[in-house]
């Protein structure tokens, strides 16, 4: 059987760094850090008391009150970034639309944190008086809803659920919707994932596991992948996602054509429950399967768009991984982590990074790592490759990769290069 090719027509993003995809990718290639206070809530008796919210969103300019009462905020995101693609697609414009082959998957690592924690705390406070729930609770919270939502706002009868695998859900989804094109079984997909997160219960329980940075009098250069004086990550919040297309199906009606998905990798490190492989096994399989999925060597990578938290394990064993499996060639490829500005948005990280390399290779730029300080160098990391340091940098992006790991072991990663005929 002979595989359909797949490529990415269109983009939508609510992010720390901006409002659409247009402002957010001008931000990351300027290298602004989207960190700041915490608004969601009072966290001044937080061990952290900042992250990377996204600004200036307001839900009633999106939906009427009744279609506000049913969506969390993380299903508010997804709904907005996907409008946003299906827009930039033009897929709504096209004649003879089989919505019967058109699905949706839209993945979340945790979905509604926010919405749990208030019934839940509701229950705690009155108890005494017997449950009371909001008949929205279940429908709000669960991680798959923004997908159907979606779904029913287009009419979509194809494939249809949520990916949860932790911060490598939305490389997940973006994996099924790719295989489930080029098997035939759809015509194009709206993919990628979104995370609200940055409520009591997210922030203190990441506090409690010591994984978030603390560094609360300086917020903006708080995320630093790759420098020794990291401290754990910054969290984020926001959605992306894209449209994935047979490519056949997209050039029939004219569609512009951002770039191809030509690979996907998954893997498990099989290791402990949060902390990755030490000597990133598991990330170089991913890598390794995706590769291979995609026909390609380690010599047509240009750029890695890297998990890359900002945690002091993290950190290393991904660029273990990176030289093990590329060896001299990874010397000729630039490396960057994004997160370093738009902060860990979970569930929604992958589909974020997904599209700045989309970006990178459309435009080829990288976007930096920014916050590294000269000489705050760990001694564990090889820093003779190109780690693209505080400032984008120009040159030839043929292929990225994007790398997703998640607690639990889950391990993705997404290629995807120029779309030539």
């Amino acid at each position: 059987m002979e595989l359909k090719r797949v490529v990415v027509t269109g983009l939508g993003a609510i992010t720390p760094l901006g409002n659409d995809v247009a402002s957010t990718w001008e931000a990351a290639k300027a290298g602004k850090s989207g960190a700041g206070p915490i608004t969601h809530f009072d966290a001044s008796k937080f061990k952290t008391q900042f992250a990377c919210e996204v600004k200036d969103f307001k839900a009633s300019d999106h939906f009427d009150r009744k279609k506000e009462r049913q969506l969390d905020l993380y299903a508010q995101y997804a709904l907005v970034a996907a409008r946003q693609a299906v827009a930039d697609s033009g897929l709504e414009e096209a004649s003879n639309l089989d919505r019967n082959r058109v699905g949706v998957i839209v993945a979340a690592g945790i979905g509604g944190l926010h919405t749990f924690e208030e019934e839940a705390g509701y229950y705690a406070m009155n108890k005494e008086n017997g449950p009371k729930y909001n008949p929205f609770f279940i429908p709000k919270m669960i991680a798959d809803i923004a997908s159907g939502h979606i779904s029913m706002e287009y009419g979509y009868h194809g494939p249809n659920y949520g990916v949860v695998s932790a911060c490598a859900s939305s490389n997940n989804a973006i994996i099924d919707a790719f295989n489930l094109i080029r098997l035939g079984k759809a015509d194009a997909f709206v993919t990628g994932g979104a995370e609200a997160a940055i409520y009591p219960a997210g922030v203190g329980g990441f506090n409690s596991m010591h994984a978030l940075s603390t560094r609360n009098d300086s917020p903006e250069t708080a995320s630093r992948p790759f420098s020794k004086s990291r401290d754990g990550f910054v969290m984020g919040e926001g959605s992306a996602v894209l449209i994935l297309e047979e490519l056949e199906h997209a050039k029939a009606r004219g569609a512009k054509i951002y770039a191809e998905v030509v690979g996907g990798g998954m893997s498990a490190d099989a290791h402990h429950l949060t902390a990755t492989h030490p000597e990133g096994l598991g990330a170089k399989l991913s890598m390794q399967a995706a590769l291979d999925d995609a026909g390609m060597t380690v010599d047509d990578i240009d750029y890695i768009n890297v998990h890359g938290t900002s945690t002091p394990v993290g950190d290393v064993s991904e660029i273990k991984a990176i030289v093990d499996l590329f060896g001299p060639a990874a010397h000729k490829l630039n490396i960057s982590s994004t997160k370093s500005m738009t902060g860990h948005l979970l569930g929604a990280t992958g589909a974020l990074e997904a599209m700045f390399s989309i970006k990178a290779v459309q435009e080829d730029i990288v976007p930096p790592t920014i916050n590294h300080e000269e000489g705050d160098e760990d001694e564990n990391i090889d820093y003779s490759l190109n780690f693209t340091f505080n400032k984008a940098q120009q040159r030839p992006v043929r292929a990225a990769l994007s790398n997703a790991f998640g607690f639990g072991g889950h391990n993705a990663t997404v290629i995807v290069k120029k779309y030539e005929e």
